[in-house]
Order: structure tokens, then C-alpha cells, then sequence
């Protein structure tokens, strides 16, 4: 083989490597901003101007809940597009069909559930004929900085998946895309499922 040719390989190989590895932040980053998400303590609003006592939590705000829902969805969405990816066949069918849709579905939840989550950010709602910020009470600190941190986390998967999708369809990605890290063609066609990065000697 040309010197030319093997750096092609090697390169492609770590390409290879590396949206795999950024698929796995994408999906532990999911699932991190669904939990914190889920997990923000409620907090009781104090008016001071007299108005009704108010529970807070992410269910009180429809943006909230389809972060955590669409960030849930995603990550198992995604955990499926790992496994494809490592342990599909060259010629495996369902993976060539699977893996397309999966890498347009995810997308579409996790943006659309960080931008509606940021577009909700200011948390308010109204009481007493007026406009109440969740976030401009002392007593609301701890659950809006939780919710606030779920969002930049979900902003984080968003951004490792985007920078996924450049390094897979990176010019020579595509000519390495259906094999093991590092791995050659002969071993790709040998073996349906690679586990872990290796190369033949």
C-alpha cells in the first residue's frame, strides 16, 4: 500500500474515533440535562406585596418538561445510533436504514428543546394582575440556577452534536464510516461488531 494511501486510513480511522466518541458525550450530556432538570427542587414564592404563596417546579413550565422529554427520547435515540455504529455490518441493512433517521431525529429534539427551554428562561407567571420573575426571589436561588445549569447542559449536547455531524461526513470519514477505530477493510468485512479502538499489525 502507498504511504499516501495508508495516512488516508489512519486518518479516516480516527475520524471514525472521534464521532464515536463525541455520540457518547451527546448521549451522557442528554441525559445529564433531563435529570437536572427533573431533579430542580420545587421552590414557594413569597410576594412581597401580599399576593398568594406559589409551588414552583419544571412542570409549571411546558418548555421545561419537553426538554426532559425530548432530551430522554434523544439520548435513547442515540445510545441505538452507538450501537448501530459500532456493531453493524458493512452490508447491514438496518443499520443503513436506521441510522439516517436517527441522526435527523435526534437533532430536532435536542435543538427544539434547548431553544424552547431558553426561550422560557425568565420563568415567570402571573399573580395578582401582575407579571412575577421566579427568578427575582432570594427563595427560588437553588432551583433556578439547577434549571438554568440543565439548560447550558442540553446547549452542550446540542453543540457535541453538531461538531459530530461535521466530523462524519468529513471528506475522509466517509471512506472509513462503516469500520472499527483504526481497523482496515479486511477486518471490517471479517467481523460485524468492533468493540473498542484497535488495528491490525
Amino acid at each position: 500500500m502507498c504511504e499516501g494511501e495508508k495516512k488516508k486510513d489512519s486518518s479516516s480511522g480516527a475520524l471514525y474515533c472521534v464521532n464515536l466518541a463525541l455520540r457518547i458525550v451527546v448521549l451522557g450530556l442528554a441525559v445529564a440535562a433531563a435529570a437536572l432538570m427533573a431533579t430542580a427542587s420545587q421552590c414557594t414564592i413569597f410576594l412581597y406585596y401580599g399576593g398568594p404563596l406559589h409551588t414552583i417546579t419544571y412542570k409549571d413550565f411546558g418548555p421545561f418538561v419537553y426538554l426532559v422529554v425530548a432530551s430522554s427520547i434523544g439520548a435513547f435515540m442515540e445510545a441505538i445510533a452507538i450501537f448501530l455504529t459500532i456493531c453493524k455490518k458493512k452490508d447491514g441493512t438496518p443499520a443503513k436504514v436506521l441510522l439516517p433517521l436517527l441522526d435527523a431525529a435526534v437533532p430536532v429534539l435536542l435543538y427544539s428543546a434547548t431553544a424552547a427551554a431558553f426561550a422560557a428562561g425568565d420563568m415567570s407567571y402571573c399573580a395578582v394582575g401582575k407579571r412575577v420573575g421566579v427568578c427575582t426571589t432570594a427563595a427560588a436561588g437553588n432551583f433556578c440556577n439547577q434549571v438554568h445549569i440543565a439548560m447550558y447542559v442540553s446547549l452542550a449536547a446540542g453543540v457535541a452534536l453538531l461538531v459530530a455531524e461535521i466530523v462524519k461526513y468529513w471528506p475522509d470519514s466517509g471512506k472509513k464510516k462503516e469500520g472499527g477505530c483504526g481497523s482496515d477493510s479486511d477486518s471490517d468485512k471479517s467481523t460485524p461488531c468492533h468493540h473498542g479502538c484497535h488495528s491490525k499489525h
